[in-house]
């Protein structure tokens, strides 16, 4: 499997943008959830999700989806090596989907997720507590400094509870 650049974009109605992603792209979403949906495009390879939440027509954040996760441990390593700060989540629930994965900021402060899926999930997130929600909102606002924890959940923490969100996440995958 090649990488697969990856955009989330913010909605304000899931439905709508759905149906109108849905006839630009000439594909069918790969996963609808109640907050969610990710399109799965093979040429050009692109992983589009739409995030209900968030500013509405935004760019959430960007990445790029890895075939593997010693791929994703090679890109970690070189970019710590160039001095990068990152946030490291191995094995973190975000967005209805297992990944190992970490996060990055470019010069602006956007954010970029840089990830491989481990397999999907029921559930949006697991965290302990919903405070901790990865890619809400705020979470995303709050993560233009690389030093602010961003999009992640807290998966070392044995005391973790499944939450569902539904209508207040913005997030990716």
């Amino acid at each position: 499997m090649a990488n697969t650049f990856h955009v989330a974009i913010s909605v304000k109605n899931l439905d709508t943008a759905i149906a109108k992603y849905t006839k630009m792209l000439g594909v069918a979403p790969a996963k609808v959830k109640p907050d969610y949906a990710k399109f799965e495009l093979a040429d050009p390879p692109a992983i589009i999700s739409l995030n209900l939440g968030g500013e509405p027509g935004t760019v959430s954040h960007l990445g790029i989806r890895y075939a593997d996760s010693e791929t994703v441990t090679q890109a970690l390593a070189r970019t710590k090596a160039e001095g990068m700060a990152v946030h490291e989540q191995p094995g973190t629930t975000c967005c209805y989907a297992k990944a190992d994965k970490f996060w990055v900021h470019d010069a602006d402060g956007l954010g970029w997720e840089m990830y491989t899926l481990l397999e999907d999930a029921e559930v949006h997130s697991i965290v302990a507590t919903p405070q901790d929600v990865c890619c809400s909102a705020t979470n995303v606002e709050q993560s233009a400094a690389p030093a602010v924890n961003s999009c992640g959940s807290p998966t070392q923490n044995a005391q973790a509870e499944l939450v569902q969100i539904q209508t207040k996440s913005a997030c990716c995958s």
